[in-house]
């Protein structure tokens, strides 16, 4: 899967515990999926997974991970992954964007990139598919990148893996789930929590300043297929200035989670969020003791691998050294009614 800013990967193994660990959960939406590590692990371990996030890519991450099925698709995507990979390069909007405007990739690569989306989108494919040739595309993109993994900015000199040769690669997508078929979705968060419905829902919000769309808007735009007007040396997409989300902002981020932990339609939650964010420990404990009482379990872990190696200017410069390199990941679990006992029986670890 891609890097991404915020991964739950190391936090996987805990957030499956806690979830075995309550009774009677077979449905959990995604309210926040991102890159759908997360859906992904639940569906392999047999849960239906109603995943969610506004952002396109990560709608798109979620069709491929959490709702296409293996069975249905697999033999489609090896087949056209082999047709892909044969075919020459083509600059378009990515090669002049993101390869000469900015330097995210080497041309041969832009190149490509133009040309396989070209023909994807040429294919008419159904939207899993589609989908999952998609993701294959980016994942291709993402191993050939230039970055410390956001898309805020690019390296001063090229990454040794950018020297590569593009090339896709059949995403890991799963047989369907034993509780049922998953559904992805692109619903604004406290919309989605209003009308999906199942024993669980999980909830990573963003919960600083950081912008997944800023941070990942090369994967936005190869997603969409589009070519919009582009600002910045990092050349973001134009409605990076008018998509913001209301959890970025602290004086909007508790009506915005409140607002949510109100609409959701699951008797069980279960809540990611970092030392961090916006919202403070006893601020998110009291918003969330108005739907049953609160267990909180705290891991310590490295922080992303864009503060391990320093802070860059927008042309790939090292302009600083950062705080910290550790923070705390608090998973806050919350039920109601009958759930109380199951949830103050979590073991810490």
């Amino acid at each position: 899967m891609i890097k991404y800013l915020g991964s739950k990967r190391l936090l996987i193994p805990q957030i499956l515990r806690i979830v075995r660990g309550l009774p009677e959960v077979r449905t959990v939406i995604d309210l926040f999926s991102g890159t759908s590590r997360v859906g992904h692990a639940l569906k392999a371990a047999g849960y239906r997974v109603l995943a969610n996030d506004h952002n396109k890519y990560a709608e798109t991450l979620a069709r491929c991970y959490v709702e296409a099925d293996r069975e249905d698709v697999v033999e489609d995507v090896r087949r056209l992954v082999t047709e892909f990979n044969a075919l020459p390069g083509e600059p378009g909007y990515v090669t002049r964007t993101f390869c000469e405007e900015a330097r995210f990739f080497q041309p041969k690569n832009g190149a490509r990139i133009d040309a396989i989306r070209r023909a994807i989108a040429a294919k008419g494919l159904a939207p899993e598919l589609e989908a999952v040739l998609l993701v294959a595309l980016i994942e291709a993109a993402d191993r050939v990148d230039s970055t410390t993994g956001v898309q805020m900015a690019y390296l001063k000199s090229w990454a040794a893996r950018a020297h590569g040769d593009l090339e896709l690669r059949v995403p890991e997508v799963l047989s369907r789930a034993t509780w049922g078929k998953g559904q992805a979705h692109g619903l604004d968060a406290v919309a989605a929590a209003a009308v999906l419905e199942a024993d669980l829902a999980y909830l990573d919000p963003p919960y600083n300043q950081h912008s997944y769309l800023g941070n990942y808007h090369v994967w936005e735009t190869i997603v969409r297929g589009d070519a919009p007007e582009a600002y910045g040396i990092a050349r973001k997409r134009i409605d990076c200035q008018e998509r913001r989300s209301p959890f970025n902002a602290r004086t909007k981020i508790r009506a915005s989670m409140e607002a949510l932990i109100d609409a959701v339609r699951a008797p069980l939650m279960v809540v990611s969020f970092s030392d961090e964010g916006y919202l403070s420990r006893p601020e998110l404990e009291a918003l969330l003791a108005r739907r049953g009482p609160v267990r909180v379990l705290s891991f310590d872990y490295k922080r992303y691998v864009g503060a391990q190696i320093g802070i860059y200017s927008p042309r790939g410069e090292k302009v600083g050294r950062v705080s910290h390199l550790r923070n705390t990941e608090m998973i806050y679990v919350v039920g109601e009614g009958r759930h109380a006992e199951a949830i103050a029986a979590l073991p810490e670890r």
